[in-house]
């Protein structure tokens, strides 16, 4: 007797020749429903309507269609087992030895644009899931098939083995099958839980999915074992992002690409570039155009600088793009890149160029692992409010000060604490990262600044517990301080800036990064 196969496929990629090869080459009867089973009679192939099969018609809109003790009991009987033989003998069920099943593109739907919740909860499948579960329960006697890159592989299985996929084959596509349905839940389970209007921000379960994009290289170090991993079926920020040229991504090439989305993120109109090493800002600016703007952040650490990744917020050009061949980095990207661009940079074939159209769109959480779970907590993505800012210094900044200290702070907002960056003209002159004491962080700043730091802005992402910080910054030269405040030390702070003639700003928001 000829062995039974049943598809459903949502996504009919690769169908028709791999119906064509299951009954030409191997013997094979189908039994489909709905759209699949019209696609293959379509193509002049014969096929068993479910509803025909089962004797019970698709009922509910097609809400029920393969929920049916002979789909089920023809996947999930044991070969082994002489009574679950005897039941399907009992019933006229077939055994089912092949189940080809993709689901309804609930994420693709969900992702369109004034999509209402009526209309997405019809594209939750319901036995699509039921199917793949069941066919990949039961590995040890069929196979079960997701998607459409595993057709070639399966027939190729046939093909070397006198007809038969082998078991190690079917345990990797019965894992397949359950990582496929549990990403599906966890993407239904998510829209559901952002369209609940609670207290809380976040659910009180929370499922991470994703599926493999890439296997790296290694992870921070070489003894590491990484991968990349995509979250949803449609591809979305750095999976999204087009490789214009260069060597293969790294993990850390990828965590501060990351770093530097964000950090460019907070320039949106005035031509913004931003050089980073290991997360940190080395050199941030604006200027009139962007090849200014990315020679002032050049020049801000040119050290620090070599080996970089560069972030801008508009096109390269090809005057920026001359500048870029000047030393050695590892990764540029930008919203676009023109062609005179592109062809200079090519000069530099290992320099990895990246072009993201929305730098804009990162994630709303982030999440860190730690021992026995994880941790997750809305992004840092509050945009700075000057209408809200307190002035508690005796001396009222200039406008140019004011607009000096929103540039700094912004920044600082993206450096590892304790954080302090120093600027001048829209362009960092130096930056203190990750100290254990803020002073540290202070004069680390002031160091790199040297004498551009006289008339600078000084800004810090946590406040000042004493007052000494205000001190070394006055002596260094600097104008203008600004902070969260909201320590019990405050009035300390601000006497010194006013025995010295700073200017004190109180954000009322902290920035720490850890």
């Amino acid at each position: 007797m000829a062995r039974l196969a049943l598809l459903s496929v949502s996504n009919k990629t690769g169908l028709i020749d791999l119906a064509r090869s299951l009954i030409e080459e191997f013997n094979f009867d189908l039994i489909s429903s709905g759209g699949t089973a019209k696609a293959i009679k379509d193509a002049g192939l014969p096929v068993t309507k479910v509803a025909d099969y089962t004797g019970s018609p698709e009922i509910l809109g097609g809400r029920v269609k393969t929920l049916h003790p002979r789909i089920h009991g023809g996947i999930l009987a044991r070969r082994n087992v002489p009574d679950d033989l005897t039941d399907l003998a009992n019933n006229q069920i077939r055994l089912i030895d092949l189940v080809v099943v993709n689901l309804y593109p609930f994420e693709e739907t969900i992702a369109q644009p004034n999509v209402t919740l009526d209309f997405s909860v019809e594209q939750i499948d319901i036995g699509g899931p039921a199917l793949l579960r069941a066919a990949s329960k039961n590995f040890a006697h069929l196979t079960v098939l997701c998607d459409p890159t595993q057709y070639e592989d399966y027939l190729q299985q046939l093909r070397e083995n006198q007809g038969e996929a082998s078991l190690e084959f079917r345990t990797k596509c019965a894992l397949k099958g359950f990582l496929h349905t549990s990403s599906y839940d966890a993407s239904i389970a998510s829209y559901l839980s952002q369209q609940q209007k609670t207290e809380s921000t976040l659910p009180e379960q929370f499922t991470l999915s994703g599926k493999q994009l890439q296997a790296l290289r290694y992870g921070e170090n070489p003894h590491q074992s990484a991968g990349w991993y995509q979250t949803g079926n449609t591809p979305t920020g750095w999976a999204a992002a087009t490789k214009l040229q260069g060597k293969e991504l790294s993990y850390n090439n990828l965590v501060d690409l990351e770093a530097a989305r964000r950090i460019i993120c907070e320039f949106p109109d005035t031509p913004a570039a931003a050089i980073l090493k290991h997360t940190n800002p080395c050199g941030v600016a604006l200027g009139s155009n962007l090849n200014e703007a990315y020679q002032k952040a050049f020049n801000a650490d040119a050290v620090s600088a070599f080996g970089g990744i560069v972030a801008f917020n508009q096109t390269i050009d090809a005057a920026t793009a001359s500048e870029l061949t000047k030393t050695f980095l590892e990764c540029v990207v930008a919203p676009d890149c023109d062609e005179d661009a592109l062809s200079i940079l090519a000069a530099k074939s290992n320099l990895r160029i990246l072009i993201l159209p929305d730098l804009s769109n990162g994630p709303t959480q982030t999440v860190k692992a730690i021992a026995g779970g994880f941790l997750v907590q809305a992004a840092d993505d509050i945009i700075a409010d000057t209408s809200k800012w307190q002035i508690v210094s005796d001396r009222q900044p200039t406008q140019t000060e004011l607009e000096e200290l929103l540039f700094a702070w912004k920044v600082c907002k993206h450096v590892k604490s304790n954080a302090i960056v120093v600027s001048s003209d829209r362009t960092t002159l130096g930056v203190g990262a990750g100290q254990m004491n803020r002073v540290g962080s202070v004069k680390i700043a002031l160091e790199q600044a040297q004498d551009k730091a006289k008339n600078a802005i000084l800004a810090s992402d946590g406040f000042f517990p004493f007052d000494d910080s205000v001190r070394t910054a006055a002596a260094a030269g600097i104008s203008a301080i600004v902070q969260p405040g909201g320590s019990l030390r405050d009035a300390d702070s601000i006497k010194a800036a006013n025995e010295l003639g700073l200017v004190m700003v109180f954000t009322g928001v902290r920035h720490f990064l850890h």
